[in-house]
């Protein structure tokens, strides 16, 4: 896709953006699947091969992932394996579960539709449901050890310094 055909797929969008803010606003989720025996947590992608593209809210076609669905889902697995692998340490028993993901993001900031919007997700949600008899008591204990030790999720509570080069 060339710059002329990119501004053309976003030129309606922007549009729409800046006519009614609210269109911008938009919800992504990402849901995964502990494994029964195992440490392991897999994610649904939705996604025969994982190759990133623009979200169709920016003016993609929806054939590819979307970098935000990514992280969200890379958000799940993080957050599965720690739970399951937390519960393992501390014998919880956990005979299944689902781990959900969701993040609001306002296009308008991505697009440059308005400087007032932020780029990026500008709330995260992360949940669990699961299968167990644990008391209350370990299902706290399991929760906080769980988001203290999941990379993902401390990577996004605590922002890391992050950088770009550019090499040509």
């Amino acid at each position: 896709m060339d710059s002329d055909t990119l501004r053309a797929a976003q030129k309606p969008l922007k549009d729409a953006y800046r006519e009614d803010p609210q269109r911008a606003l938009v919800t992504l989720t990402a849901h995964g699947q502990l494994d029964e025996e195992n440490i392991s947590c897999s994610v649904a992608t939705g996604k025969a091969l994982a190759v990133a593209g623009l979200h169709p809210a920016t003016g993609g076609d929806g054939s590819l992932a979307c970098s935000g669905d990514m992280l969200l889902e890379a958000l799940v697995a993080c957050a599965g394996v720690t739970l399951r692998a937390v519960a393992t340490s501390l014998q919880i028993p956990i005979a299944g579960g689902t781990v959900h993901a969701e993040g609001d993001l306002d296009f308008r900031g991505t697009l440059a539709v308005s400087k007032d919007a932020p780029v990026g997700f500008t709330a995260i949600r992360l949940g669990f449901e699961l299968d167990t008899d644990a008391s209350a008591e370990q299902l706290e204990k399991l929760l906080d050890l769980t988001r203290r030790y999941c990379v993902v999720y401390q990577s996004l509570v605590n922002p890391v310094e992050t950088t770009a080069t550019l090499r040509s």
